[in-house]
């Protein structure tokens, strides 16, 4: 009798334990992935940016419907579903699974799944050459790593970090937003175009050099040489001044075109790269 006894509340109570496990699962599913600060990622721990920083960072970006957004390292998605409350397209890359789906269940929320797209996938090995606009939130030595990749997107492209740096590449801009002493700084970038090499002009010869955004070099014409001056490109835009004569204009590829103003005439002048 006691063995039976034993045997029945064992069998009840193996019972009340498969039948609490089963609710349990259901709850726990439903609650879903919840995320926490400082939790590791494949290159970084996870910060979210703030909501006034993703907003500035967009800014200063000039994000538009006609844009096309990638966030790199996208964690709960909040910078992508923002870009798309402005009528952007826009993409998250994140390597964390658990994220990605976090970030589906967002956009959800905020009634623009149909304006994003969330990936799992490697930040290094993605295509970014349709983006016009790159947010991120990494670091200082990822940044310097995916810097030669962002160098050779389209000239223009704008590209938007929280807070850390690309070495020696000076940000275009910068900005500060919310309260925080910590991750309040958004810096802007401009893919500038490639100009370095001799360019060939109705009024001489230009050789330049480039550093990123800055440019340097100088002017012959006839048996004179001038160093320019104010060299600087912002995308494809192109302005520097050689003596007198200021110069600006656009890069296309192997030309340039544009005005040239000196004194107070302002004329025409293109030029065609002969040795790039």
């Amino acid at each position: 009798m006691i063995a039976s006894r034993f045997f029945r509340l064992s069998f009840f109570a193996s019972l009340l334990f498969v039948a609490t496990g089963a609710c349990a699962q259901p709850q726990q599913a439903q609650k879903g992935f919840e995320p926490h600060v400082g939790q590791e990622g494949k290159d970084v721990v996870w910060v979210p940016t703030s909501q006034a920083l993703v907003d500035k960072m967009l800014d200063l970006a000039k994000v538009t419907p006609k844009d096309f957004l990638m966030d790199l390292g996208s964690g709960d998605g909040r910078t992508v579903i923002t870009a798309a409350k402005r009528g952007a397209r826009a993409v998250g890359i994140e390597y964390n699974p658990d994220m990605v789906e976090l970030s589906k269940r967002n956009a959800e929320k905020a009634g623009v799944a149909d304006k994003v797209k969330f990936m799992k996938a490697d930040l290094f090995e993605t295509d970014l050459s349709q983006a016009t606009v790159i947010t991120m939130f990494l670091l200082n030595t990822i940044n310097l790593k995916l810097r030669p990749k962002l160098l050779d997107l389209k000239p223009g492209t704008r590209i938007v970090s929280n807070t850390f740096t690309m070495d020696d590449w000076q940000a275009d801009e910068t900005a500060t937003a919310g309260d925080s002493d910590y991750y309040n700084t958004a810096l802007l970038w401009i893919v500038p175009a490639k100009v370095e090499g001799n360019w060939k002009l109705a009024q001489g010869e230009l050789a330049l050099k480039q550093r990123f955004q800055m440019i340097e070099g100088t002017f012959k014409s006839g048996g004179n040489s001038i160093a320019i001056a104010k060299g600087r490109l912002r995308g494809d835009q192109i302005q520097f001044s050689t003596g007198g004569s200021d110069y600006s204009g656009r890069v296309e590829g192997n030309t340039m075109v544009g005005t040239v103003k000196t004194g107070g005439n302002t004329a025409s002048f293109s030029a065609t790269l002969a040795k790039p």
